[in-house]
C-alpha cells in the first residue's frame, strides 16, 4: 500500500500531492519561532488522520497495527507536558488544564455520538448498576484522581522521581492482572521483558544521575497515579470485552468530570474568559482536549481490547522516550548515551513481552 494512499482526502490536489502540501504547510509554520507550535499541532493532527485512514485498511490480524497505534498515543502523551506547563504559565491550575481538555473531548464524543446512532436507539448507561460503578471507578482511575496525585506529586518531589514512578505501572498492572485473571498468567519470557523495558525506562529517566530526592509526600502521590492507571488497566479489561470502545471511552470522560467536582468545593475557581480566549492558550486546549484526551484515550482502550491490558500498558515504558525526543527537537536538549542503552533495552523488553502473543484472540 502506498503512504500517500494513506492521507486524509480532504486536502487539497491528488493524494500524490497531498503529502506534499501537509509538509509544506506544516514546514513554513515552523520557519518562525512564535508558530512553531501551532505547527507541531497541525502536523500531529494530519499524521493521526493520516493513520486513522491508514488502519482502518490493514489486516485486523496484524498485531504490529494495534503497536503503532500504541506507540503513537503514547508519543502524543510524551508531549503533553510541554502544553501543560504553556498553560500553567498563562495561569491556569493543573486541575483546571484537567478539567477543560476532558469537557472538551466528553462533548466532542457525546456530538459525535448522538451523530452517530441518530437512526437507533442512544445508550445512556450500561446494561447493569456493577458495569455502571465500574465506569465510575474507570473515570476516577483514569481521570480525575490520576491526573490530580500526578500533578500534586509534581509539587512537592522532583520531575525525575515522579517520571520514574509513574511510568512503572507496567509491573504494578502485571501484578495486578495476575492476581485477578487466570488467562493473564505470564511466562517467564514476559516477566523478563516487562523488568528489562522497566529496567530500560529507569536508565532513560535517571540519565546517569543514579540520585534519588526522596520526599515521602511527593513519592507517594506519584505512587498513587502509578497504581491508579494501573487498576485503571484492571478494570477496562472486562469493559472492553462487553461494550464498544467509543461507549466506555465516553463513560470515562463522563465520570472523571463528575468526580473532579468535590475538589472544586474545596479550591474554587476558574480561569477568567480573557486567559481561556488566548491564541496560545485556545489552542494548547484544543491539542489536549481534541488529539491528547479525545483521541489518544481512543486508540488506547482500543489497544487494550486488542492486544490486552499487559502488552499495551507496557507501551508506557515508552512515555520517557517520547518526551525526551521532543525536548531534543523543539527544545534544543542534548540526547545522551543513557538515552540510547535505555531505549534498547525497552525494544527489546516489549519484543519480549509480546512472545504470547502470536495467535489472535477470539475477539478478532
Amino acid at each position: 500500500m502506498k503512504l500517500t494512499n494513506a492521507l486524509p482526502h480532504f486536502l487539497p490536489g491528488s493524494q500524490q500531492f497531498s503529502v506534499l502540501w501537509a509538509f509544506f504547510f506544516t514546514f513554513t509554520l515552523f520557519k518562525t519561532r512564535e508558530t512553531r507550535t501551532n505547527g507541531i499541532i497541525i502536523l500531529y493532527f494530519l499524521a493521526y488522520l493520516a493513520t486513522f485512514q491508514y488502519f482502518c485498511t490493514m489486516n485486523r490480524e496484524n498485531n504490529l497495527l494495534y503497536h503503532l497505534v500504541a506507540f503513537v498515543t503514547v508519543a502524543i502523551w510524551g508531549t503533553t507536558f510541554v502544553w501543560t506547563k504553556l498553560l500553567i504559565q498563562n495561569g491556569l491550575s493543573p486541575a483546571q488544564i484537567f478539567t477543560i481538555r476532558f469537557l472538551i473531548a466528553y462533548v466532542m464524543l457525546l456530538a459525535f455520538s448522538l451523530v452517530r446512532v441518530r437512526n437507533h436507539k442512544y445508550r445512556w448507561f450500561a446494561d447493569t448498576w456493577k458495569d455502571e460503578l465500574t465506569m465510575v471507578a474507570l473515570g476516577i482511575t483514569g481521570g480525575s484522581l490520576y491526573f490530580l496525585t500526578e500533578n500534586a506529586a509534581m509539587l512537592y518531589t522532583t520531575a525525575t522521581n515522579t517520571s520514574l514512578i509513574v511510568c512503572s505501572c507496567p509491573l504494578f498492572a502485571m501484578l495486578l492482572l495476575a492476581a485477578v485473571y487466570k488467562s493473564e498468567r505470564f511466562n517467564k519470557m514476559q516477566i523478563a521483558g516487562s523488568l528489562l523495558a522497566f529496567l530500560g525506562m529507569a536508565i532513560v529517566v535517571l540519565n546517569g544521575r543514579f540520585v534519588l530526592h526522596l520526599n515521602p509526600t511527593g513519592d507517594s502521590l506519584a505512587f498513587a497515579a502509578c497504581l491508579c492507571w494501573a487498576v485503571y488497566s484492571l478494570l477496562m479489561k472486562p469493559m472492553t470485552e462487553r461494550y464498544p470502545t467509543l461507549f466506555t471511552t465516553r463513560k470515562v470522560f463522563f465520570y472523571g468530570l463528575v468526580t473532579i467536582i468535590p475538589y472544586y468545593i474545596i479550591e474554587p475557581g476558574f480561569p477568567p474568559l480573557e486567559v481561556m480566549l488566548r491564541p496560545q492558550v485556545a489552542v494548547n486546549l484544543l491539542f489536549l482536549g481534541c488529539i491528547a484526551s479525545m483521541v489518544c484515550f481512543l486508540t488506547w482502550n482500543w489497544c487494550m481490547a486488542r492486544l490486552g491490558p499487559m502488552v499495551a500498558t507496557n507501551w508506557v515504558y515508552f512515555n520517557p522516550i517520547a518526551t525526551i525526543v521532543f525536548a531534543w527537537w523543539i527544545l534544543g536538549e542534548q540526547i545522551t548515551p543513557y538515552f540510547i542503552v535505555g531505549s534498547t533495552l525497552i525494544l527489546i523488553g516489549m519484543y519480549l513481552s509480546d512472545k504470547r502473543n502470536k495467535q489472535p484472540s477470539a475477539e478478532e
